[in-house]
């Protein structure tokens, strides 16, 4: 057993019991949960990771940027039902003028990807990405199926932000929703908290076999670029960590992104949610089904954030949120006055979509709460 640092509430005594169970010693982990705005875990373990300590969590920006684009929504900037090519005209090339804003965020553009792959440098700058996205021929007819935007879809998403706002996701992110709720998640970490970043770790023993290049799943993840992308050497770069990519560049701590969505979903510390319940429904109510072309998962996308519900189902069909690639698992689930956040340092097996270890602890979670 593990040994756990950091508190819990009366009452979550057996969500310890559970972290300190079936989180790994050696890559370190942390694990905070907000219950109607009142944070009652904040736990960590493993060797150089404390509470305060910033971790590369990836596609856990996926979430945060998207609740920027939520706020857009509910504010009158954005419109779902808009063509994406309203706020973008190059973006109409090959096809792709009549996808609407709401068909991109439930990743149904087919535009998983470019032709040859990205380099490296363009991964960690969503400009670079959305320019050669632009007159990319999609991978499949747009809004005609669905599959995961792996690399892509902040920067997608983010284009149009700009172009309506003329300012980043990244740039909104950080004057609507970090600074304002103190947030220890990042995009775009500044380089005074360098320091307190912990480099992500691979995972031990041999790698996972890789998907096969020309497949949707190779392209979506950019293995057919030459050389495939890897992932710790992409986060363990300052440049990546500086920009922040939308898609892939998160870097923060369990509480960071619990506090985030519990200020998503309802008042914490005296600061009003950031989303109305109207809006919060718009986003999360499910409107297609059916098998993700890229990952396999059943009914895996609400609009812009995964559906937490299908993987957990005792949270309830509204819950919201995103995973990061080490096996970080991050959502709100207002049904329960859930906000939960768990981080890993390295790469765990089993990981993508949010480690094995999330069932038990979501689990230990419900429990403590009924």
């Amino acid at each position: 057993m593990t040994d756990v640092l950091g508190t819990v509430a009366d009452g979550f005594e057996r969500v310890r019991e559970e972290f300190a169970a079936v989180v790994p010693p050696d890559p370190g982990a942390q694990l905070a949960v907000y219950w109607h705005g009142r944070q009652v875990v904040d736990l960590w373990a493993g060797e150089e990771v404390t509470g305060d300590s910033l971790l590369a969590l990836y596609s856990s920006a996926k979430g945060a940027a998207h609740l920027v684009v939520a706020l857009l929504t509910r504010d009158g900037v954005l419109d779902l039902d808009r063509a994406v090519a309203h706020y973008w005209p190059e973006f109409a090339a090959e096809g792709k003028g009549e996808l609407t804003l709401r068909e991109l965020l439930a990743h149904r553009s087919g535009l998983i990807g470019v032709t040859g792959g990205f380099r490296q440098d363009e991964l960690a700058d969503d400009r670079l990405i959305a320019e050669r996205l632009a007159g990319q021929r999609p991978y499949w007819r747009p809004g005609s199926a669905y599959g995961y935007h792996a690399w892509v879809i902040g920067a997608l998403t983010g284009e149009v932000v700009r172009r309506a706002t003329g300012r980043s996701i990244q740039e909104l992110y950080e004057a609507r929703i970090r600074a304002p709720y103190g947030l220890d998640f990042f995009l775009g970490l500044p380089e005074s908290l360098e320091p307190r970043f912990v480099p992500v770790r691979p995972q031990p023993g041999p790698p996972p076999a890789a998907p096969r290049p020309d497949s949707l799943t190779g392209i979506a993840f950019n293995q057919h670029a030459t050389p495939p992308t890897d992932l710790v050497s992409f986060a363990n770069t300052r440049r990546t960590r500086a920009l922040g990519p939308a898609s892939s560049g998160g870097v923060g701590n369990a509480r960071g992104l619990a506090r985030m969505y519990a200020a998503a979903m309802g008042e914490v510390d005296g600061r009003p949610a950031l989303l109305r319940p109207e809006t919060i429904a718009e986003f999360t109510k499910a409107r297609w089904t059916g098998t993700d072309l890229v990952t396999g998962e059943r009914d895996h996308f609400l609009l812009g954030f995964e559906a937490q519900g299908v993987r957990y189902p005792g949270l309830g069909p509204d819950a919201f949120g995103h995973s990061g690639a080490v096996g970080a698992q991050s959502f709100a689930a207002p049904a329960r006055g859930i906000a939960y956040s768990y981080t890993v340092r390295r790469f765990v097996p089993g990981g993508g979509g949010g480690a094995p270890e999330n069932h038990r602890l979501v689990e230990a979670v419900l429990r403590s709460i009924d």
